[in-house]
């Protein structure tokens, strides 16, 4: 998938970092700043109550939303760091199961 799509960035979508220190690695938009900025977060080394805001250029927007993540912030405003580690993970297996089919 090397077409970039430039849509809107959404809660809950996963992202993969294209620059800076986090290049490579795989997170859950918390939040929304404006139109340039979104805050990032995956539980992990990046936690909800201490999301690293991010240019929306420096991400590549994956076509996966994380509905359990999006239910989470719509009822409490919150969502636990269990389950973006979750949603980060249910990504990397799919990711890594549809490699091997390739062959990659």
């Amino acid at each position: 998938m090397n077409v970039k799509e430039r849509s809107e960035p959404q809660v809950g979508q996963l992202v993969k970092v294209l620059k800076g220190r986090d290049a490579g690695a795989i997170y859950v938009i918390v939040g929304i700043l404006d139109d340039r900025f979104v805050w990032i977060a995956d539980g992990n080394k990046r936690k909800f109550d201490e999301p690293k805001r991010k240019n929306a250029q420096h991400l590549e927007l994956l076509p996966i939303v994380s509905s359990e993540v999006v239910h989470s912030l719509q009822e409490s405003g919150r969502v636990t760091n269990g389950k973006l580690r979750h949603a980060v993970l249910v990504y990397r297996n799919s990711a890594d199961s549809m490699a091997e089919e390739k062959g990659d």
